[in-house]
């Protein structure tokens, strides 16, 4: 089940900020197995809420974060600490366009 919006596809690009999914909503969502959740977790491009893998929940900007790692491994060939820093450096840019935008 989801929590927020209960209209919201998991499919779309655009998902509020307080919408939490489980790791099967996130595996159905991406289209991959748990097993590579896990992986992305492990490698810090995702941080779930919650102690046991049955426990979980991702916010919303999850899903796009899976997302552009699975396209960045699958069409640049990019592993995933690559896809990390990839992750971490968008991130970076976004804060900084945002400070940018509030100045000018």
């Amino acid at each position: 089940e989801m929590t927020g919006n209960s209209d919201m596809r998991l499919d779309g690009c655009i998902l509020e900020e307080d919408i939490e999914v489980s790791l099967a909503e996130l595996c159905s969502a991406c289209e991959v197995h748990a097993e590579y959740i896990i992986a992305l977790v492990d490698e810090g491009i995702l941080d779930p809420v919650g102690r046991e893998t049955g426990d979980w929940r991702f916010a919303g900007a999850s899903l796009r974060r899976a997302q552009v790692a699975r396209r960045l491994q699958r069409d640049l060939g990019v592993n995933l600490a690559g896809a990390a820093l990839v992750l971490d450096l968008m991130d970076e840019l976004r804060r900084l366009q945002a400070r940018l935008d509030r100045v000018v």
